[in-house]
């Protein structure tokens, strides 16, 4: 008779526990970001937009680079480059500039639920790019995610215009940027990829600067650009937080709740209130965007009862040392830093 071991699955209340911890996580992360969004728009309302980016990347910087310092992520720098790396970072600084130029002239409710779009575009992406295989109702998904869009955006429809088209482009670079990160070689630390990049981010403001009019920003101002800086940062935390706990296809629809936050916010702060083919187009967008990470979460859950039903040594069930407890999506480490 054997006795149990620590190979034993984890109880159904320590993943729920689990699920729970990695949800909320994902809530306050989203709330972060959309906070960060929020300040930058407010504050790019007086200041001039590379100002604004510099000095919240002087905060980011300041942050991750003592963290990668103190954790020793810098050691070795120089063997850590490549080009998925540069191509990365390229992705991330052209999105982000891209993405906030528009955030300034569309409303935020607008702007955030096509950023939105790009776990959909990142399906299509990894098909056409990786080779990964789509089967036909994903690729359906994203159709239907893109009507969303197009419903949202309503090409020439009134209000329709270059900004709506960069926070368009700003989702291809986002999609750039994360099929960039899954060519980095895994033996790149995290904070290395996170604070390279916030330093090319900021280097970016400072030259976008350059052809802006500098000038001293007032308190409320310095408040704002402060505070972007710093919500962005517990974006960060959070992320990492909610992609590490529990079930990841649990815990990532819960990103769309950075759609609700925004309408919120647009309508207390801006007075915009979406109209009903804006509120059809986001319900297509987040009802795709779900619908595709519960699809992936069947498939996966199949394959893996596939794997477990092959009898091991002994007629053990084999364990994945990569993935220990069968059944749940091992969670990504990828943090946006835009």
């Amino acid at each position: 008779m054997s006795s149990s071991s620590s190979a034993s699955p984890p109880s159904p209340s320590s993943d729920f526990r689990d699920n729970v911890r990695g949800i909320l996580a994902m809530l306050v992360c989203c709330l972060c970001f959309i906070l960060n969004d929020t300040l930058v728009k407010a504050a790019g309302e007086t200041l001039p937009l590379g100002q604004v980016i510099f000095w919240r990347g002087v905060a980011s910087v300041v942050f991750v680079g003592v963290a990668a310092v103190w954790f020793g992520a810098l050691r070795n720098a120089r063997q850590h480059l490549s080009a998925a790396l540069g191509l990365r970072i390229f992705g991330e600084v052209a999105a982000t500039l891209l993405y906030l130029s528009a955030l300034l002239h569309i409303p935020i409710a607008v702007g955030s639920t096509i950023a939105q779009a790009a776990p959909l575009m990142i399906t299509a992406a990894g098909a056409v790019f990786l080779g990964e295989k789509v089967g036909w109702r994903r690729w359906t998904a994203v159709l239907v995610g893109f009507l969303g869009i197009l419903i949202i955006v309503r090409p020439g429809a009134e209000g329709f215009g270059i900004w709506s088209l960069m926070a368009l482009a700003s989702v291809g670079l986002v999609v750039l940027r994360d099929l960039m990160t899954r060519r980095i070689p895994a033996s790149t630390p995290t904070l290395f990829i996170t604070a390279t990049t916030a330093f090319a981010v900021m280097v970016s403001g400072a030259g976008m600067a350059l052809g802006e009019e500098w000038r001293l920003m007032t308190g409320h101002e310095a408040l704002l650009t402060l505070g972007s800086g710093l919500f962005l940062i517990g974006g960060f935390i959070f992320i990492i937080i909610a992609m590490r706990s529990g079930d990841v296809s649990i815990v990532s629809p819960f990103r769309y709740s950075f759609i609700v936050y925004a309408i919120v916010i647009g309508y207390l702060v801006w007075g915009d209130v979406p109209d009903g083919p804006t509120l059809l187009g986001i319900a297509i967008v987040v009802g795709a965007g779900v619908y595709t990470f519960l699809r992936e979460r069947q498939l996966h859950l199949k394959t893996s009862m596939a794997a477990a039903a092959e009898p091991g040594p002994a007629g053990a069930l084999p364990r994945d040392p990569a993935n220990p407890r069968p059944g749940v999506v091992r969670p990504s480490e990828e943090t946006p830093v835009g």
